[in-house]
């Protein structure tokens, strides 16, 4: 990934530059045809029960067929991951499975089970899985083959290692940003008050910025971490009712907070804030 070892959380700061309600214009969202992933010429694209991969010249390489669908595609060393969603509802929601594809042609490598995943090196993935009483991530080789596996799951961040901001839905809740380490080994890293923290932010010194229960934090390659800015207070027993997003352009980040409105069931309330990130002073 090209990120330097020697981030510290403490080297980054952050400057409020206004707050207002409602959401941000022209909001990150997905555009229509946009793909799942891509690698060098080819891009994964995934609809109601098909996997396709096409060129950078339009050509269809092959089409896979699924019994959900794709919402999310990992490429790694000549193999695809792709999740999905299930069109039925099954005991674990309306996830469906997780499917292992031979990037060359589509064909099947491994179905496997699981929500989110990550890429690593040579063809190899993280898996992870959270809810009835799982709270799971299960490392698989180029052949779908399980070679490890870890008590956690959340948002991976995949460089020279491997770390988790954990979600485990709970309250109160025991996540932590933890080091996923060989052997099944998780390092602990700082507790986290919101138990749904958004997909974080990774700098290019491989900091995290975390939104975490209204409070911005920096974690770092060693899993120290720094308040950064603390925009909204929610009590612990209320961050149920909160979802965050974090989106960066340049040196701009945009926090954006949603809250579920409690005496009013489907009514939300908006709340975002525009920061300048610094590095170093």
């Amino acid at each position: 990934m090209g990120i330097s070892e020697n981030g510290r959380a403490g080297t980054w700061r952050v400057t409020v530059r206004g707050r207002k309600a409602g959401l941000p214009p022209g909001g990150p969202s997905r555009p229509e045809g946009r793909p799942l992933a891509r690698r060098q010429d080819l891009r994964i694209h995934g609809t109601a029960g098909k996997i396709s991969c096409v060129d950078d010249s339009g050509r269809t390489r092959w089409t896979a067929l699924c019994s959900g669908i794709p919402n999310a595609a990992h490429i790694s060393g000549g193999r695809v991951l792709v999740t999905t969603d299930s069109l039925a509802y099954t005991p674990w929601g309306n996830r469906g499975p997780a499917l292992l594809l031979d990037l060359a042609d589509g064909s099947r490598i491994a179905e496997l089970r699981g929500a989110r995943g990550a890429a690593l090196g040579g063809g190899r993935f993280v898996l992870g899985l959270e809810g009835y009483d799982a709270f799971d991530t299960w490392a698989y080789d180029r052949d779908g083959t399980l070679y490890d596996s870890w008590r956690s799951y959340g948002h991976y961040v995949v460089g020279t290692g491997i770390r988790v901001v954990e979600t485990d839905r709970n309250i109160p809740t025991s996540s932590r940003v933890v080091r996923l380490l060989p052997g099944g080994t998780v390092e602990r890293g700082p507790s986290l008050t919101d138990p749904q923290a958004p997909e974080p932010l990774v700098l290019p010194d491989g900091t995290l910025l975390v939104l975490d229960a209204g409070v911005l934090r920096a974690v770092g390659r060693r899993l120290e971490d720094t308040v950064l800015a603390e925009l909204q207070a929610i009590d612990p027993g209320e961050a149920w009712r909160h979802h965050g997003a974090l989106h960066r352009t340049g040196d701009e980040v945009t926090v954006t907070i949603t809250e579920q409105q409690p005496d009013r069931p489907g009514k939300h309330t908006y709340r975002t804030w525009t920061l300048t990130l610094h590095q170093g002073g």
